[in-house]
């Protein structure tokens, strides 16, 4: 009997403890009460019954100590910026277990092995900030002067502070002020340590830029980053004022006569001449990034190796120079037996990233050996030597993934020198890392050429800004102090995903992130606004705050983490001026009106999604689309607009969508036709104020098969099918031309919509004169 009670009790304590770490003993012992008490009951035993009391007495006291734990512990949880509690999607609080707290807290430095250094912890954190002079980052919007607040002990309030401010254009300022003449409050006693807080105004406006300010103090000396940012992130759409409008299709799965089983930049860049032959201006994608496609192996766009460098699966080989000089190159090109494999590749109905990455290699190492031997005397090596040498970056990514091939295996399971950061000749292959370096500065020459067309006609290029990286890649070794390797971002359990979702990519470190001065986020943006006209920020609540599971959680005890939201912005605007790049942010599902209010305010374009704009009612079913908005029928995660519909039989929906939009002048007939809805709500979108709409490709032949089903690995082939057509027919087909044309028409303001008189709607029929619905699916 004992020993049934005893294996009960540990199954509960392990469930129980998962919401309550810091109490195993209370709960131990309450369960060691509830069996003595059975046995004082069964045997009569006195000795029973005290020892019973005992332990009730003392796990009295133990709950007690627990509750200023808990005070403790959410006390410490926001001085890191770790959220105790969420509203989830039913607008239900949630509040966050303890272990998910205590985890999230050491995952992010907190000094707390267990729960009872919790008080210690508490003392040494706050120390550390009111010893920390300044913030490391100030944002001063629209130039204007920002007001340091400098916190200095009680012996440092006084006396000389010398300022330096080393602007980005180069330019000095030096200045200074004594410390006990600045205006401030105080005292401010923290543990025992008398504080004043006192205030520094810059003594100018500044221009528009990253700018450094040096303090020196007595005893001390500070560094900040001053960040002058325009208030407003740039809005025009390129050179097109109004109207614009483009097309979305995945670049794998874009078909042509010339690819290599799957797409290339030179068809994106076909794609992009086709739009603007029919009055549009962007052509968009999913991410383009380095990714792992041989051993190991991920393919998904939103686990690229780095942020920083392109995926050369995409190179159109052919383009490269090397090619066409190259007899090696030409001869492997033109074998019988490689044409046969290229003739596989390109008539499977999925995208072989193996098979297709292992004969582009073959065929760019012919080329990258031609360059060497700088037979021709072109100044080609010449270039990519002086390439190498200004682009350092560029050889240690290199040199990174010459290793990973080499050891095969990624970074965590190297030897421990490796693994910190540091390689030797003898870790990599030297032929591999200046692949790696060519296959870069060809992908950086063909994404030249082709931004300089796409932006000749308006925005050009959508890119896609993924959220994380791959927690094995190269910017996570490289970058490794700015990571948190001991969790992983994901969401919180929703309607579709009752168990929450593990992404399964470290989240950056918020306050490490700042003490670099956000050099790893700018040089990503850069990469991506070197080129792109638009630009996705994939989940953009992540600016603000990101849920975390920390290790060995499931996805449904994370916890959100707040980030420095201004300086995320200070950013983005000030990149998107200097580009004249468009941002949007990727604000579906379950977003704090703070968040929408923060990207209006900056002009954070926001994603009207039609599915998620409808409201049921019957006046009004699609909610207005707001201006400062990408409007489109889907994403990449979601059904293309055929399954949606055909997912809405039997819904209400199927009877109030055709009559507003035969209502608004945009159906000639209130009909459930997939075909006409199609055209109909492309309608309402190209008329409406959106400042972009964009078209996924494969809605307009009602193709009903996704492309990434969210949640899913080995059940569907998430990121590898192909397009039904190859480009040269879709530039054929006349539903394809004549959908496009119409958008056209209407974002260019050259059709007029006019609404018509009201529908009354009486079961499931619409009196509309002799007009009714055509029940017949197309």
């Amino acid at each position: 009997m004992i020993l049934k009670y005893i294996v009960f009790r540990r199954l509960i304590l392990k469930i129980l403890c998962k919401q309550i770490i810091f109490l195993p003993g209370v709960i131990d012992q309450a369960f060691s009460c509830i069996v003595f008490y059975r046995q004082s009951r069964t045997k009569s035993c006195a000795l029973h019954v005290i020892y019973s009391c005992y332990l009730l007495s003392k796990m009295w006291g133990r709950m007690t100590m627990s509750g200023l734990q808990t005070r403790q512990l959410h006390r410490l949880a926001r001085l890191y910026g770790v959220e105790t509690s969420f509203l989830d999607y039913r607008g239900t609080r949630r509040r966050a277990a303890p272990e998910s707290l205590l985890a999230a807290l050491r995952a992010l430095g907190a000094p707390l092995a267990k729960p009872e250094h919790l008080s210690g912890a508490l003392r040494e954190t706050l120390q550390r900030q009111w010893r920390r002079i300044c913030e490391p980052v100030v944002v001063a919007w629209g130039g204007k002067n920002p007001c340091l607040e400098l916190r200095l002990p009680g012996r440092a309030a006084a006396g000389p502070a010398g300022c330096k401010l080393e602007l980005e254009d180069g330019r000095e300022l030096r200045w200074s002020r004594r410390l006990e003449r600045l205006p401030g409050l105080g005292p401010v006693l923290v543990e025992g340590e008398a504080y004043t807080v006192k205030g520094l105004a810059l003594p100018r406006r500044l221009p528009e830029g990253y700018h450094r300010l040096t303090l020196d103090l007595p005893g001390s000396r500070q560094e900040i980053l001053i960040i002058s940012a325009p208030i407003q992130a740039h809005t025009s759409p390129g050179n097109a004022a109004e109207g614009a409008w483009g097309v979305f299709l995945p670049l794998y799965a874009l078909r042509t006569g010339t690819d290599w089983g799957a797409g290339d930049l030179s068809g994106l860049q076909g794609l992009l001449q086709l739009v603007q032959s029919l009055g549009g201006s962007i052509a968009g994608t999913l991410p383009l990034l380095a990714s792992y496609l041989d051993e190991p192996f991920a393919p998904s766009p939103y686990q690229p190796v780095s942020r920083l460098f392109w995926n050369e699966f995409y190179l159109d080989v052919t383009r490269s120079p090397e090619f066409g000089a190259s007899p090696e190159a030409r001869a492997l090109f033109d074998d019988r037996a490689f044409q046969a494999e290229l003739t596989s590749l390109k008539a499977a109905p999925l995208v072989d990233y193996k098979g297709g990455m292992k004969l582009k290699r073959r065929v760019l190492e012919a080329c990258l050996r031609h360059l060497l031997a700088d037979v021709s005397g072109s100044g080609r090596l010449a270039a990519f030597q002086r390439w190498a040498e200004e682009n350092p970056g560029a050889r240690d990514y290199a040199r990174f993934r010459a290793a990973v091939e080499k050891q095969r295996a990624l970074w965590p399971k190297w030897p421990e020198r490796m693994q910190e950061g540091t390689l030797l000749g003898g870790d990599y292959h030297p032929e591999a890392e200046q692949y790696h370096l060519y296959v870069q500065w060809l992908a950086r020459e063909q994404f030249q050429n082709l931004s300089t067309i796409a932006r000749q006609r308006g925005p050009g290029l959508y890119l896609d800004f993924p959220l994380g990286v791959h927690g094995g890649g190269y910017d996570v070794w490289r970058e490794q102090a700015i990571f948190v390797r001991e969790a992983s971002s994901g969401a919180p359990p929703d309607e579709l995903f009752g168990g929450g979702q593990d992404w399964n990519f470290p989240p950056l470190h918020p306050e490490r992130l700042r003490e670099q001065g956000y050099r790893y986020y700018i040089a990503c943006l850069r990469h991506h606004l070197r080129h792109a006209g638009i630009l996705r920020l994939d989940h953009v609540m992540g600016l603000h705050h990101l849920y975390w599971i920390p290790a060995g959680l499931p996805a449904t005890e994370g916890v959100y983490v707040r980030y420095r939201s201004e300086e995320f912005y200070a950013v983005l605007t000030l990149e998107s001026r200097r580009s004249q790049s468009l941002i949007v942010g990727e604000d579906l599902g379950t977003v704090p009106g703070y968040v929408r209010r923060a990207m209006a305010r900056h002009r954070i374009q926001r994603m009207y999604i039609l599915p998620f704009e409808t409201t049921g009612a019957a006046g009004r079913v699609l909610r207005p689309v707001p201006a400062n908005a990408l409007a489109a029928l889907n994403t990449h995660d979601m059904p293309p607009f055929a399954a949606y519909w055909q997912s809405r039989r039997g819904k209400e929906e199927r009877l109030t969508l055709p009559a507003y939009l035969y209502r608004r002048g945009l159906l000639e007939t209130p009909t459930q036709k997939t075909g006409a809805l199609l055209r109909g709500c492309l309608a309402h979108l190209a008329a409406s104020r959106a400042r972009v709409v964009l078209v996924n490709l494969e809605d307009l032949w009602l193709e009903t098969e996704p492309q990434n089903i969210p949640g899913t690995v080995d059940q569907y082939p998430n990121w590898r099918r192909k397009a039904r057509y190859t480009l040269e027919e879709i530039s054929r087909m006349p539903e394809v031309l004549e959908a496009l044309a119409e958008l056209s028409r209407l974002r260019n303001r050259r059709v007029k919509v006019r609404p018509r008189r009201s529908l009354r709607i009486t079961g499931k029929i619409l009196q509309t004169g002799r007009e009714g619905f055509n029940h017949h699916e197309h």
